[in-house]
């Protein structure tokens, strides 16, 4: 391969790591081509992008990108493909799923919420994670759940008073 040729190939790897906020390093060698079609399908449908990747060029291209993705250097062996996507745990679930009828994609890293996860060991922790946003609505919840009591409170108290005071008004 041509040095120009790599040189594109690391910039498009560049600009597709930087354009999600999650990646997920797999390995996909074995499925035959039916199979492939179908996990590039379950991705498309998921909202994950999936590249067949070369472990040089990719470690390259993360080495230009200001986040630190060195811990996940040691897993680039043998082929890999890389799933980004936007939602920390979407990747995750999927490799699940797919893993009930294949035994493919295996895990071999992720880089989730600024934290990196070695080993295929870590899946479930994955497929558990939340993102921010799931995160922000059950702590929205949890607020929300007191300020429903007091409201609650304050109504039902709104109804004694103004009972009361009828009652008051009509005795006098």
């Amino acid at each position: 391969m041509k040095k120009e040729d790599k040189k594109v190939i690391i910039d498009s790897l560049t600009e597709a790591v930087k354009a999600y906020k999650h990646l997920y390093v797999s390995d996909i060698s074995g499925l035959n081509a039916a199979d492939t079609q179908a996990l590039r399908k379950a991705c498309f449908d998921a909202g994950i992008k999936l590249i067949q990747v070369k472990n040089t060029l990719l470690e390259v291209a993360l080495k230009g990108i200001s986040e630190d993705y060195s811990e996940l250097f040691d897993s680039l062996k043998g082929s890999s493909a890389i799933m980004l996507s936007d939602t920390g745990n979407a990747p995750a679930k999927l490799i699940k799923e797919f893993r009930k009828k294949h035994d493919k994609p295996e895990l071999k890293s992720a880089y989730v919420e600024e934290c990196v996860y070695v080993g295929a060991n870590q899946l479930d922790t994955l497929v558990s994670i939340k993102s921010k946003e799931e995160l922000l609505g059950d702590i929205v919840l949890l607020l929300q759940s007191p300020m429903q009591k007091l409201v609650s409170a304050l109504e039902s108290g709104k109804n004694t008073i103004c009972g009361e005071l009828k009652t008051l008004e009509e005795r006098g």
